[in-house]
């Protein structure tokens, strides 16, 4: 029985599909964008697609790179407002990674609102964003919900993202 409209065994999505998706991924990373671009003030996703010749925002899986190494992998169904979001929103929802990033650097009690609260995290977090404008963006484009949530285990298994990429449910 289908999965989200998965036509695809898990064998052929082990073997091919996943496999195929890595290819792409790897075209893409030989040729980044510029994270800066995703935090220009006033610029949101629909500029952005216009910028990096692309029709529209879409669904996929995005890595992020520093100095061409990936540091961290995520998929989204709106994957140039996702990053962006990382690189400039103002909460630990939507900026996950930079908080992620300060926890492990400011050790904070309390409850994640209460330390995006306090002045000494929230440099810290402003400072991993500002980090991460540095980076590189690649990306592949992937449409199919079950292929696409593989696929970002897949590709930080390969790429040796485990740093920042965890699994673990909350």
């Amino acid at each position: 029985m289908k999965v989200d409209d998965c036509s695809h065994t898990f064998e052929n999505l082990a073997v091919s599909v996943l496999p195929a998706h890595m290819r792409r991924l790897q075209e893409a990373l030989a040729s980044p964008w510029q994270a800066s671009i995703f935090a220009e003030p006033g610029i949101g996703p629909g500029t952005i697609a216009q910028q990096l010749g692309r029709d529209g925002d879409f669904k996929g899986c995005y890595v992020l790179c520093d100095g061409g190494r990936p540091i961290y992998v995520g998929i989204s169904r709106t994957l140039l407002a996702r990053v962006r979001q990382h690189l400039t929103g103002t909460t630990h929802f939507n900026a996950s990674l930079p908080y992620l990033m300060a926890q492990r650097k400011v050790e904070m009690r309390g409850s994640r609102d209460e330390a995006m609260q306090n002045p000494d995290f929230r440099t810290v977090f402003v400072d991993r964003q500002q980090y991460l404008r540095s980076c590189t963006i690649s990306a592949v484009e992937i449409n199919n919900a079950v292929e696409l949530y593989l696929f970002e285990i897949y590709a930080a298994m390969n790429l040796g993202t485990g740093e920042w990429n965890t699994f673990e449910t909350h």
